[in-house]
């Protein structure tokens, strides 16, 4: 774990999950109110990360997670600890189709996930968001079959992949993707009572076509058509920017949304509109 000083001890904490290109925009925006950990399983990047955000004036310290080791994810939560009252989680760390396989996929982005929003739940208290980023392909599919929702809903179980691949016959990396996003949006609904219980908050942030380098790489791969289809669908004509997921993610850790809980904010730029409507 890392062990900066805080220039800041007065600012709550905010600890985001990922060091890539949204990680970094969100650390930027929150670290105007917050003290940063930013956490990401890349440990010889940290200490540039750090270097780069502390440049633009941000109290942070990075320090290495692995995000699907129940262990590590333990030793994380104890460091936030010793840092001060964690006031905002923003979850941002997943995969794409482009970059895993199946197993992969839904380890890193629903199992990783529950991870830390179970280990966030026992530090949060009256006031702390958590903000789950997940993707417009949690909405672009049919809901999953009941019998598929049950499994998803029970990621940590042991046998969780026995019975899922069961249940589904393509077992692809786009799938996984999809379902693992489906499940994170489930997770905030469902899990909304128990963070209320401590008077705390947690909801999903759905962005759709966002300018990330991992984005870019999915215009080169298996799903490069659909991404283009989207593109050429999407009402304000573009894809979103870093920038923009960011603004959501401040608004929706602020205490403008203090009554937004349980649910997700659809990012989009009107592109599930348009397509459903078309």
């Amino acid at each position: 774990m890392g062990t900066g000083v805080s220039e800041r001890p007065d600012l709550p904490i905010a600890l985001v999950i990922g060091g890539g290109g949204m990680g970094m925009s969100t650390a930027r925006r929150l670290g105007q109110s917050h003290r940063i950990v930013l956490a990401s399983l890349s440990a010889d990047k940290n200490p540039i990360r750090e270097a780069v955000l502390r440049e633009d004036g941000i109290d942070v310290t990075a320090t290495q997670c692995d995000i699907t080791d129940p262990e590590s994810v333990t030793e994380l939560g104890k460091f936030v600890a010793e840092q001060g009252r964690l006031r905002t989680l923003a979850h941002v760390a997943a995969l794409s189709p482009s970059v895993g396989d199946w197993h992969t996929l839904l380890t890193v982005n629903l199992i990783g996930a529950t991870h830390i929003e179970r280990m966030c739940l026992e530090l949060a208290t009256q006031s702390t968001a958590a903000i789950f980023v997940s993707s417009l392909a949690a909405h672009r599919s049919d809901p999953p079959t009941d019998e598929i929702v049950s499994v998803l809903d029970d990621p940590l179980a042991p046998d969780f992949f026995d019975r899922l691949e069961a249940l589904v016959p393509e077992k692809q990396p786009v799938q996984a993707y999809r379902l693992s996003k489906f499940a994170i949006n489930r997770m905030c609904r469902r899990r909304a009572t128990a963070w209320g219980a401590k008077r705390a908050r947690i909801v999903s942030m759905s962005p759709g076509l966002i300018a990330t380098p991992m984005g870019a790489r999915e215009f080169s791969g298996q799903s490069g058509k659909l991404k283009l289809d989207l593109l050429r669908n999407t009402p304000l004509e573009r894809e979103g920017t870093m920038v923009e997921t960011a603004d959501a993610i401040e608004f929706l850790a602020s205490d403008r949304a203090s009554f937004i809980t349980g649910t997700d904010l659809l990012v989009d730029g009107g592109t599930l509109s348009a397509v459903r409507a078309g």
